[in-house]
């Protein structure tokens, strides 16, 4: 089988990054610019119709989204023993998939200014930024990782929510936050993934 892993360092491609040094699996690589003839080009388009990194294709199979791609090479590389025991399996899911939806979007519409008026938030699956960061705290409040005591692939993208909400102040400073950044951060893994970023960002244009 063949792993290829689309990205560029000044991405969310980061995550996959760490998720790939985490699973410790053999990948290409193809680094696409933010232009017509890289993200948006044909070719990439015919994996990512969205024009966005992101993206693996493992055996021909493509696989795009964050959540998704860990979620992903957890159950394709079972040996790192990064998917969810049958007592993670409900934290597990529910953490990862609230990172990448309310959490995102209350984090997103916060950035662009956006407010809500309180008939709005009902309707909103996040609710407001403020709940779903509280949310977000309580989930790691009392625990070392996501799903207790064990490290797993929700980590990989709950870690990197938090861990840029801090880098970017999109989300507080709140002790429970630093706490567990500060745990990921001494991953061997996580520094790794962040060096070969951070050497390849300066052959790539920043996104417009």
């Amino acid at each position: 089988m063949t792993l290829t892993f689309y990205t560029n360092p000044m991405s969310r491609g980061q995550i996959i990054r760490w998720m790939l040094e985490e699973v410790g699996a053999p990948y290409e690589q193809e680094l696409l610019d933010y232009d017509d003839t890289g993200m948006k080009g044909d070719a990439y388009l015919a994996i990512n119709p969205m024009g966005k990194v992101p993206a693996i294709k493992h055996d021909n199979k493509i696989v795009t989204e964050c959540a998704a791609i860990c979620a992903y090479l957890a159950d394709a590389f079972p040996e790192a023993e990064l998917a969810p025991r049958d007592d993670e399996r409900a934290d597990y899911y529910r953490w990862l998939f609230f990172a990448a939806g309310p959490v995102e979007q209350a984090i997103t519409d916060r950035n662009f200014g956006l407010s809500l008026s309180e008939g709005q938030e009902r309707s909103a699956g996040y609710g407001s930024y403020d709940k779903a960061v509280a949310a977000l705290e309580g989930a790691i409040t009392g625990r070392d990782y996501i799903c207790g005591d064990r490290f797993t692939a929700a980590d990989v993208y709950v870690g990197s929510q938090i861990d840029w909400g801090l880098q970017f102040g999109t989300l507080p400073s709140l002790p429970a936050f630093e706490a567990y950044a500060a745990r990921l951060r001494e991953r061997n893994t996580y520094k790794r993934a962040k060096a070969i970023d951070a050497a390849l960002m300066p052959e790539q244009p920043a996104a417009t």
